[in-house]
């Protein structure tokens, strides 16, 4: 299993290329994940909301997962992502990714569902999963998923590798004293790297990953090394690109990374692509990231 052994992890949830006919372009993310390969990626997150996953069937996300999973060359991690609350499902969906290549499965905490119910579920994914499970705890503005002791004992279960937070700093504060130093513990957001750093996080999942992996590795090494003055030179460069960019949703990811000349087009329809006008303002943030000229 091609998992690092550096103690600082960046990843990026992958976004999907289509073609003109509006089917997944696997030879275009065969060719961007190569050229990801030059960067300081750790690894690719597939199946997530920055690579539409609502709006991909079952079997197109594990042929992305096999595609990507050759295009790496058995160099860095390959991780599915299931957001689903059948503990039966998401066992059946980690054989199928397993089979296609991916070393870890992240798993969202269901919502809606109790402390107790959240237990049971990740007692049943980590023990009937073939591969290393990641928790994720994304609430898409729900509501804690489980409070941090509950959070922290299921990261405490056997075949747990790690947890990626949500976007609540002030909750997450809680979680990082629930959660074994001996998991992994990424921040969620390119905005807030520098802070996740300091509550003492390893390693980062987020969307401006793709952009400026570079950027995101040196800002997570500062912190990690207690250079916060280097982390918040560094974090007002992310900050802006998080604001400039991410105003615009995922059609702004993907406008931003067709400007810096990876093989991507907008979201699958119908959702629609970022206007002239918004390719515009993200040209602008890239630039004055020195990203482009």
């Amino acid at each position: 299993m091609p998992i690092p052994e550096t103690e600082i992890m960046v990843v990026a949830p992958t976004p999907t290329p289509f073609t003109d006919a509006g089917n997944v372009d696997l030879d275009a993310m065969a060719r961007n994940v190569e050229r990801w390969l030059r960067s300081p990626l750790s690894g690719f997150v597939l199946g997530t909301a920055n690579g539409e996953e609502n709006a991909l069937s079952d079997d197109e996300k594990i042929a992305i997962v096999r595609t990507v999973s050759d295009a790496r060359n058995g160099e860095r991690m390959v991780i599915a992502g299931v957001d689903s609350a059948s503990s039966a499902e998401v066992n059946s969906l980690s054989e199928q990714y397993s089979a296609a290549g991916a070393d870890l499965i992240r798993v969202r905490i269901p919502r809606g569902l109790t402390p107790d119910e959240v237990r049971v579920f990740y007692a049943e994914v980590t023990s009937g999963s073939p591969l290393p499970v990641i928790v994720i705890h994304q609430t898409f503005g729900t509501g804690p998923g489980a409070p941090p002791e509950v959070i922290g004992e299921v990261c405490g279960l056997d075949n747990v590798f790690g947890y990626i937070t949500d976007h609540d700093i002030r909750f997450e504060g809680w979680v990082r004293a629930a959660v074994s130093p001996e998991r992994n513990f990424w921040i969620c957001n390119g905005g807030l790297l520098a802070y996740g750093a300091l509550m003492g996080a390893n390693g980062a999942c987020m969307w401006l990953g793709n952009l400026a992996p570079v950027l995101c590795t040196d800002i997570m090494a500062a912190g990690h090394a207690g250079d916060f003055a280097q982390a918040r030179r560094l974090q007002s460069t992310a900050s802006m690109l998080d604001r400039r960019i991410g105003e615009f949703g995922l059609r702004g990811v993907k406008a931003a990374l067709s400007l810096l000349g990876y093989e991507m087009t907008g979201p699958r329809t119908p959702a629609a692509s970022a206007t002239p006008e918004e390719a515009e303002q993200v040209a602008a943030a890239l630039r004055d990231a020195g990203l482009i000229e």
